[in-house]
């Protein structure tokens, strides 16, 4: 997989090393996950606090980046803002500020996206592009927050070009959102079918669970 995102970021003009890798641990066996890190992964993604909680349980003592990737609820916000370092998946202003109220303290601010819903699929969370300005802006004064940049799942799509022209949507977003003052340094897109295309469009975290772990039992 660093081969690949490392083709994919010098075919695109970019450094490697500015795309980091999830890797997307959602239902996977621990003993698969303990085989990525000793392989040298370093930065893990969970979808579900209660599996997640297992996990670093069972972890303790290995050093990674915790990613927390699934939809939110606000009676799990407390134990994310103790968990997590990265939290992908702002959609609204109340998950935020209570993340910002509980993040517990020493800790730095946790590293926060707004998930951006790109297309009109229902199922789809996210923040709409016409609301992300104002989102954004209250996102960035929360004290317990520091605002990191964009999250989407696009419509998925085999075609790399119509892969690129979602991606490219991001980050236009993205570059909207600094035009105006924000100081955005990431956008996380990209899984195992597409990265390449989300790295080709600036992807700065990419997802990756199947093409790491195998298929889910």
């Amino acid at each position: 997989m660093r081969e690949r995102i490392t083709l994919a970021a010098r075919a695109a003009g970019r450094d490697p090393d500015a795309v980091k890798l999830i890797g997307v641990c959602k239902s996977q066996p621990l003993e698969r996950v303990t085989a990525a890190l000793d392989a040298g992964l370093d930065e893990l993604g969970e979808n579900y606090l209660q599996e997640a909680r297992a996990r670093f349980d069972a972890l303790a003592g290995r050093r990674f980046v915790r990613h927390f990737i699934g939809p939110l609820q606000s009676n799990k916000t407390r134990e994310v803002a103790a968990l997590f370092d990265w939290v992908h998946t702002i959609d609204r202003e109340r998950i935020a500020a209570r993340l910002s109220s509980q993040r517990p303290q020493p800790m730095p601010p946790l590293s926060v996206l707004i998930q951006v819903r790109l297309s009109d699929e229902p199922t789809k969370a996210g923040v709409s592009p016409a609301a992300l300005a104002s989102l954004a802006d209250a996102v960035a004064r929360l004290p317990g927050l520091r605002l990191r940049g964009l999250m989407a799942l696009p419509p998925p799509e085999t075609d790399a070009s119509r892969q690129r022209h979602w991606f490219a949507e991001l980050r236009r977003l993205g570059d909207g959102l600094n035009a105006t003052g924000h100081r955005l340094d990431a956008l996380s897109m990209g899984m195992s079918g597409d990265f390449e295309a989300a790295i080709a469009e600036g992807a700065t975290h990419v997802r990756i669970g199947t093409s790491i772990f195998g298929a889910r039992d």
